[in-house]
């Protein structure tokens, strides 16, 4: 068996979780200078949720006919992952219009993501051990300035994100890329995300895959710890 040398974390559901839907319309409306009882608050967060328009939370219960097209490329053109994801929150209605390009700017602050909690420490522990550590998230903005923000960064070799490559995963040539960038054959590397398709594509060209729960921080304390089994 290859000793696995590298390590490639997805961001979102693996790394880091998107806040709340709740807490994310919250900050959008204070960022506005917007008031809204508490009940409505509750009411349209979940209306939002349902929509599918909160990036890294659920997935839209229903896919507007005009969005389907942008939406299957959305992580692969900045433009595209605002424009879907404004759209979808523009199904909601909201007292006032600015608040949709709010909404979308909250999702990119290091305030909207919360580390799991042994995120830091696996990652540390990678590097005290010489296996490289890269991380290859299908989103549309830069992702590193949240790693920085709560202290991630500095364990990490690189980023691969698909926005800026044009490709997203599982295309096998996002994970070779990312491969490359470690300086490692695939077969030295392992993948760890939470989307079995998605993470999983990296097995098509030769990378181990660890499968984690994207479940809120506070239910899921050492879910990364296994990684540390399985490199030297």
């Amino acid at each position: 068996m290859t000793t696995i040398k590298g390590v490639l974390f997805d961001f979102s559901g693996t790394l880091l979780r998107i806040e709340p839907a709740e807490s994310w319309l919250r900050a959008a409306l204070t960022a506005c200078g917007v008031a809204m009882d508490d009940a409505e608050i509750t009411r349209r967060a979940t209306e939002l949720e349902r929509a599918g328009a909160l990036p890294g939370g659920a997935l839209p219960a229903e896919l507007p006919a005009e969005l389907v097209a942008q939406w299957e490329l959305r992580d692969c053109d900045a433009r595209h992952h605002r424009a879907v994801y404004t759209g979808l929150a523009r199904r909601v209605p909201l007292p006032r219009p600015e608040l949709y390009d709010a909404l979308y700017e909250r999702h990119r602050t290091a305030e909207a993501w919360r580390p799991y909690p042994d995120a830091a420490e696996v990652l540390a522990e990678l590097r005290r051990r010489g296996v490289r550590v890269g991380v290859l998230s299908n989103i549309g903005w830069d992702l590193r300035p949240v790693l920085r923000a709560h202290g991630l960064e500095r364990y990490v070799d690189g980023c691969v994100l698909s926005f800026e490559q044009g490709v997203q995963k599982p295309d096998p040539r996002l994970f070779a890329l990312a491969c490359r960038e470690l300086g490692l054959a695939p077969s030295a590397v392992l993948m760890v995300g939470d989307d079995r398709r998605a993470d999983g594509g990296a097995t098509a060209i030769g990378c181990g895959f660890l499968p984690v729960d994207p479940l809120p921080v506070d239910r899921r304390p050492d879910g990364l710890r296994p990684v540390l089994d399985l490199v030297g």
